[in-house]
């Protein structure tokens, strides 16, 4: 566990937020909700309870450290903000997330925006469909408890 991300950011390093935050640089592709992460830490015999998950990847993305990206009116996920802008595209078969960052999205976005006379400070776009999995793959469901 490295101090100096944490430090950098401006934030104490305490022994939850450097086990969170290596959770994520050893997964750096995957999106996680606040239930992956606590089933991570499980599975890793942490003892971070459910409540310090949720504050400290509140702190994180406060700190610049994670990016938040709402999928839907009931699914949160978190991942590393080491990347520029990019949009997600869910698979509603597996939840597989992937990743996309066409420029000429942003460039559409913006004449829209333009176009309605509405000063764009932000978007977020997520993409719903089939990533070509098998339709009896098994879901993976961010967001909920077993």
């Amino acid at each position: 566990m490295d101090h100096s991300r944490l430090r950098h950011a401006g934030i104490k390093a305490t022994f939850p937020r450097m086990k969170i935050l290596d959770l994520f640089y050893q997964h750096a592709g995957l999106h996680m909700s606040p239930a992956d992460i606590y089933r991570s830490l499980l599975s890793d015999s942490s003892n971070i309870g459910l409540a310090t998950v949720y504050r400290v990847i509140t702190q994180l993305e406060g700190a610049g450290l994670l990016k938040r990206t709402q999928l839907d009116a009931h699914t949160t996920v978190y991942e590393l903000n080491d990347k520029g802008h990019h949009d997600h595209l869910v698979c509603t078969d597996c939840g597989r997330i992937l990743e996309s960052s066409d420029p000429a999205m942003g460039q559409l976005v913006r004449k829209i925006a333009k176009r309605s006379g509405f000063l764009l400070d932000s978007y977020s776009l997520v993409l719903y469909g089939h990533c070509g999995c098998s339709k009896d793959a098994a879901a993976h469901p961010h967001g909920e408890f077993e």
